[in-house]
């Protein structure tokens, strides 16, 4: 049971049983119009998987686009037939194409630009003998089926796609967290990451974080019209925070990178202090790794959970990276300079993981 209320819960298999109920209700709805319509009843599931789509919103938006497109490419191909018709059919289609495709280019249709050069075709080859007839037929039924698709969609669990959202806040993290600690090894080892060696993390990293945004944007469109956004405001609202968190210390991470690997901070005449300045920097960015693995916290803030001993061992790693800075005399070195602002973008990324400081312990009354 469990399995299949998980199954359930995935936005393909709710996407799927939604086109699925709309497009049987359409065609339904469809053969009981007058046989001028009905006999052509498959035009409205079509219109009805056309508008489902994973917010109410973007079902709404792509139901009025793609019917607006359809009338535009048969007005298109009407009027340039009409206007064509001593030149030979060849140079007729041509034009009806080129134009259509020029039409398409309009940012108004966003993914549904297709349809005006699909509709056009589709008139110039089957719907010129009685044009009026044809647009009812294929547009009306279409609209009629698209309304039922943001229908269904509206009233079928309507997605709110946070699940999808922490999932990938959830990837994103891990990636981010195991970044730091592999650069913290690589420190620990007295070496620096090289930059062809980190080409492909990079790569994978700014892969989670596109994937990341597009996932929290699309909880922002799914809010859209949704009777269930009020019901999930708040867990919706942590959500985009965290997302927002999570890029910020991303960008701090790569800055953090960029430094290690150009100014070799590390072995620019800090070591003179013990422990060595590779170890100081490897522990900082290590505890780093460890709050941001650590997103939540598991008590009501009575007793100390994992998230507060990963705020204070960051923040105590912090410290001794400030403590051997102010140590120092190697005021015109440029990789002093660097340590600098390394030490300066873990506090920012710890502003951002709101973890500057541990909970302070609640006290609880015996009895």
């Amino acid at each position: 049971m469990n399995r299949i209320l998980a199954l359930l819960r995935a936005s393909g298999v709710q996407r799927g049983v939604r086109a699925a109920v709309a497009a049987g209700l359409a065609w339904q709805v469809a053969t009981l119009l007058p046989p001028v319509l009905s006999d052509y009843a498959y035009y409205a599931p079509l219109g009805a998987v056309i508008a489902v789509s994973p917010t109410i919103a973007d079902s709404a938006s792509a139901a009025w686009r793609s019917v607006l497109a359809i009338l535009t490419g048969f007005a298109l191909a009407v009027t340039v037939y009409e206007l064509t018709l001593a030149v030979p059919n060849a140079l007729t289609v041509a034009a009806i194409v080129a134009l259509a495709v020029l039409v398409e280019q309009v940012k108004l249709w966003r993914e549904q630009a297709s349809w005006v050069s699909f509709a056009a075709v589709l008139m110039l080859t089957v719907g010129l003998d009685d044009p009026d007839t044809y647009v009812l037929r294929y547009a009306g039924l279409t609209m009629l089926g698209a309304a039922i698709g943001v229908l269904v969609t509206a009233l079928l669990f309507p997605p709110l796609q946070l699940t999808r959202a922490v999932e990938q806040i959830s990837h994103t993290r891990g990636l981010l967290a195991q970044h730091l600690a592999d650069i913290a090894t690589t420190l620990r080892d007295g070496r620096v990451p090289e930059p062809d060696e980190w080409t492909d993390r990079n790569r994978r990293l700014d892969r989670a974080l596109d994937r990341m945004r597009f996932a929290a944007t699309l909880v922002e469109r799914a809010r859209r019209a949704n009777p269930r956004a009020r019901r999930w405001q708040g867990r919706a609202a942590e959500i985009r925070e965290e997302a927002r968190a999570v890029d910020r210390v991303a960008v701090l991470v790569d800055d953090l990178t960029s430094l290690v690997v150009e100014f070799h901070p590390h072995r620019r005449g800090i070591d003179q202090f013990d422990p060595g300045t590779g170890w100081v920097l490897a522990d900082t960015l290590d505890s780093l790794a460890g709050v941001v693995r650590t997103p939540y916290h598991t008590t009501d803030g009575s007793t100390p959970d994992e998230r507060d001993e990963q705020i204070v061992r960051a923040g105590a790693a912090l410290h001794r990276l400030v403590s051997l800075l102010r140590e120092s005399t190697v005021d015109d070195d440029e990789g002093f300079f660097a340590l600098g602002a390394v030490a300066v973008g873990v506090r920012r990324s710890l502003a951002a993981l709101q973890a500057e400081e541990p909970r302070p312990v609640v006290a609880v009354r015996p009895g």
